[in-house]
């Protein structure tokens, strides 16, 4: 995956017309496209194909099953064109191993959830599992954004692994301070595609990321 802005759309548009304008607007502007379930659920698995034209997909799906339901969906997704897939910790080291085998591209593991729940249960455990990220040949992890602090000290740990972090925007994280932190990419999702002017958004945040760098 490219590093230029270091700014990831999460698209979570349903209306696929919308959404294919929107990514393709950003396009300049953006590193990667990460998609969810609302988009898919709506639009089809084949939008991550169409989206893949335009820019990296990675699919934020938070895979946490029994290693051979992983490796099946891992194997979907890839097939569709993805550039990455996000997927959770908590499971283990079987099923997250199964994850990085069975991928044809990056595999992020979720190590805090950067809304307020997430203090309650994955904040516990996320040193724990920034660790397995590593000893499983993961690519990358996820680490709030909300709490640049966690950054930081999940960032000693996964030393060159990267670091994406969603929270920035609606959930009130500035790019800024999470770029500080040690933030490769960060996330942003409702504060550009939901904005009157998407392009405008995404150049706004595009250029912050950059005087900060």
């Amino acid at each position: 995956m490219k590093q230029n802005t270091r700014l990831i759309l999460a698209l979570d548009e349903i209306d696929r017309k919308r959404a294919m304008k929107i990514a393709v607007d950003v396009s300049d502007y953006v590193d990667a496209i990460k998609v969810n379930y609302p988009i898919v659920l709506a639009c089809g698995l084949k939008i991550i194909k169409r989206l893949s034209k335009i820019a990296d997909v990675i699919c934020d799906f938070k895979v946490a099953d029994i290693p051979n339901t992983n490796r099946l969906i891992v194997e979907q997704v890839f097939s569709m064109g993805a550039a990455g897939i996000i997927v959770h910790g908590f499971i283990g080291h079987d099923s997250v191993k199964a994850c990085v085998d069975s991928a044809k591209g990056d595999v992020f593991v979720v190590t805090e959830m950067s809304h307020p729940g997430g203090k309650e249960f994955t904040q516990p455990i996320a040193d724990k599992l920034a660790r397995l990220a590593v000893e499983v040949g993961a690519n990358g992890v996820i680490a709030p954004a909300t709490r640049p602090k966690r950054i930081a000290q999940i960032k000693e740990l996964v030393g060159d692994l990267k670091i994406l972090c969603p929270g920035v925007g609606a959930q009130g994280a500035s790019p800024a301070e999470t770029i500080n932190a040690g933030a490769d990419y960060i996330i942003v999702g409702r504060a550009i595609y939901k904005a009157k002017e998407p392009k405008k958004a995404a150049l706004k945040i595009a250029d912050e990321i950059k005087m900060m760098l």
